[in-house]
């Protein structure tokens, strides 16, 4: 079970299904995304920008460069660790979201260990 400061004040108790994504800032400059929402238009702009990438790869097949597919074939493997993160924390968040809203749970607003 975690517990959590709700946007009322209140403590709300909650399984770690319903808790969802990471929700404090990590100590760091630039808070994080962590509704549904945001999760899922990020993924969807990685997912285009990956379709972009991979639509470099079928002009460079269809002009014969494949040399430059040996030099930044490392750049493809790179970037889908970050696709699938994405997609994985939307599906966990919207998930969590759910579960949140059949027990009439409000969005928790700070990380359990911050209490």
């Amino acid at each position: 079970m975690k517990h959590w400061m709700a946007e009322n004040g209140g403590i709300v108790s909650c399984t770690d299904e319903e808790y969802g994504v990471r929700k404090d800032d990590g100590l760091g400059i630039i808070k994080p995304v962590n509704s549904s929402g945001g999760l899922l238009f990020l993924s969807l702009l990685m997912t285009a920008l990956f379709g972009l990438m991979l639509y470099g790869v079928v002009q460079m097949a269809v002009t014969g460069q494949w040399h430059i597919m040996g030099e930044i074939w490392w750049m493809y493997v790179l970037v889908l660790y970050p696709l699938f993160a994405g997609w994985a924390g939307y599906v966990t968040e919207r998930k969590a979201e759910k579960l949140r809203r059949a027990r009439n749970l409000p969005r928790p607003v700070e990380h359990p260990s911050r209490q």
